[in-house]
């Protein structure tokens, strides 16, 4: 190994002579000279003494690398160099030199300002592995499958705010106070859907929206329960008022009344004549099979329906009374009963005289006599469109036809109207009386006689009340008497007819 020069003629090319060597100050932590360059800062590496060659620190070799501090020197530890020997020149300790290292101005030799070691420019941080690579949550929004997410939630909330706002203003509005300021009739027909329900209330001014109407009907679960008819709607009444009324069916009630008496074919022209019911009539129905009431219906009722209504009733009744019936009468069937009671029916119109005028007709049948009812004359004229129009002629009293009874000797073959209950019940069970005759008393009602001279004395009152009517008009002593009567006797109990007849 070479050994140091401080003056530098024996060191080896590159290293430069010891500054005290040339009379210089050496440099030190109190000197103002400028700080000593390292001698071996320059120094080509093959020129540089052994205890500066590359060592290992695993072998204790102490000619291990050693890094430079910032004075230029190599930063040595004080057990393995000493001042003093090659590695400081004499003059220099350690801690002075670390002490001129902390200057902030670094000056080599003849005052020259050191040239800084070079920096080496830091290299970036490796980048973290893919999977585990975190994004910031701007990074993480402006992913496609976020933003669509974000844009289906705030549809969402939209759409949610948007229904209850409209489940909030439907339930307002179908429990508020209605438009109506007046009581109004509105008609459901048959076969309507809430939709023409709603439509048809909103035109009526009973309700503002008819799609609320709906939604109230589909969500109170009344959608299958709404019925047709005439519905009175108070006024102010509110959607859901409306909606109960409806599916209860709370309509007006209209009222047909068929009055007793009338013929088959007069009750279907009454019927038709009727603009609350709806729908035509197949048939006329046959005399005596409808049961004058007064029924209770609604507007828009079928005609046809009510008719079978009537005549079930009629039936119905008929079928009880039949039942009870007295069994003397000398009736043999439902029929005969109910062509008798038509024959009542038609003679009085006085309710509390029907069951001694049936008593009369019993009797008579009882006796073997002939009837002689003015009603069954017209009823064989008119077959069965009620009226005559004009009094009774002479010559018709003696005209044969299947209903006249003053031919006949029995009852004519059928009902010559629709009896009421009353009548049928009268001949069902007629008061027990002799009497054979009645006429007209001029009042409304009747007198009764058990005689023919009894009879006699009440038609010459009857007469004295009719003596102004036309000669034409049939007397009523002119039909022939009963069987075993006197030829000069008047053999007809005639009375005052019933109201609507002649």
């Amino acid at each position: 190994m070479t050994d140091y020069d401080p003056t530098g003629k024996g060191n080896p090319p590159g290293i430069r002579p010891d500054p005290a060597s040339s009379g210089r100050e050496p440099a030190g932590p109190f000197s103002n000279a400028p700080p000593p360059r390292n001698p071996f800062h320059d120094a080509p590496r093959d020129t540089l003494p052994a205890e500066y060659e590359p060592g290992t620190a695993e072998t204790g070799d102490p000619r291990r690398p050693h890094h430079l501090d910032n004075t230029g020197f190599p930063d040595i530890g004080a057990s393995e160099v000493r001042p003093g020997t090659a590695a400081f020149p004499p003059g220099y300790d350690s801690a002075a030199e670390r002490s001129v290292a902390a200057q902030p101005e670094k000056r080599g030799w003849f005052g020259r300002k050191s040239k800084p070691a070079p920096q080496r420019a830091a290299s970036p941080p490796p980048p973290p592995p893919p999977g585990n690579k975190k994004r910031s949550r701007a990074e993480r929004s402006r992913s496609p499958f976020i933003a669509g997410a974000n844009a289906a939630f705030t549809i969402l909330l939209l759409v949610l705010f948007g229904a209850a706002a409209a489940v909030h203003y439907g339930i307002k509005t179908y429990n508020e106070p209605g438009p109506l300021q007046a009581e109004t009739d509105v008609v459901i027909p048959r076969g309507s859907g809430p939709r023409d329900i709603g439509e048809r209330l909103q035109q009526a001014g009973a309700i503002e929206n008819s799609t609320v109407f709906l939604a109230g009907v589909q969500v109170s679960g009344n959608r299958g329960l709404l019925k047709a008819g005439e519905y009175r709607i108070p006024a102010h009444a509110s959607m859901s008022q409306i909606v109960a009324m409806i599916a209860k069916g709370d309509v007006i009630a209209h009222t047909v009344t068929i009055p007793e008496g009338l013929t088959s074919r007069q009750i279907v022209n009454r019927l038709l004549e009727e603009t609350i019911l709806s729908g035509t009539v197949a048939d006329v129905p046959p005399e005596g099979t409808l049961l004058p009431e007064t029924y209770q219906i609604t507007r828009g009722t079928d005609r046809q329906a009510l008719l079978d209504r009537m005549a079930a009733e009629q039936k119905k009744l008929l079928d009880a009374i039949w039942k009870k019936r007295d069994t003397s009468v000398p009736v043999k069937s439902p029929l005969e009963l109910v062509t008798l009671a038509s024959i009542v029916e038609k003679e009085t119109g006085v309710a509390s005289e029907r069951p001694r005028v049936a008593s009369v007709f019993v009797n008579r049948l009882n006796k073997k006599m002939r009837l002689q009812s003015d009603p069954t004359i017209i009823y064989g004229l008119v077959q069965g469109a009620g009226t005559l129009g004009r009094p009774i002629l002479r010559s018709e009293i003696t005209k044969p036809t299947p209903y006249n009874t003053y031919t006949i000797p029995a009852l004519p073959p059928g009902p010559i109207a629709n009896p009421g209950r009353a009548s049928l019940e009268a001949v069902a069970s007629p008061e027990k009386t002799s009497d054979l005759y009645f006429v007209a008393d001029g009042s409304g009602g009747h007198a009764f006689a058990e005689t023919l001279e009894g009879h006699n004395r009440n038609v010459a009152r009857w007469r004295q009340l009719q003596r102004a009517a036309d000669n034409d008009r049939a007397p009523v002593d002119a039909a022939q008497p009963p069987a075993g009567a006197p030829a000069s006797a008047p053999a007809a109990p005639r009375n005052r007819p019933a109201t609507g007849t002649n």
